[in-house]
């Protein structure tokens, strides 16, 4: 089995609101992975910081993008994707 991390969860690992290393240390025999649009996000961010945080951010999102494989966003990753989104939100009019 998997799991798909999302931006808010490693953000919140580098602002120190979640321990991220040690929650993926207690999910043993689990694989990590991030979407294509996920590591877009978290570049974004790197983009936006001042200059003052922009090499510590990098230099995190770095270390965190190599410990997990990224899932290509391919056509059907999109469709997935939509299907998925509909399912949590409520129907639209």
């Amino acid at each position: 089995m998997g799991i798909i991390l999302d931006s808010d969860v490693i953000i919140a690992g580098e602002r120190g609101t979640l321990d991220l290393e040690r929650w993926l240390i207690s999910q043993p025999g689990e694989q990590f992975e991030v979407a294509a649009i996920t590591v877009a996000e978290l570049w974004h961010g790197v983009e936006r910081a001042t200059t003052a945080h922009r090499a510590k951010r990098q230099a995190y999102i770095e270390k965190s993008l190599a410990a997990v494989r990224v899932i290509p966003y391919t056509e059907q990753t999109a469709r997935e994707h939509a299907r998925l989104w509909r399912t949590s939100n409520q129907p639209v009019k």
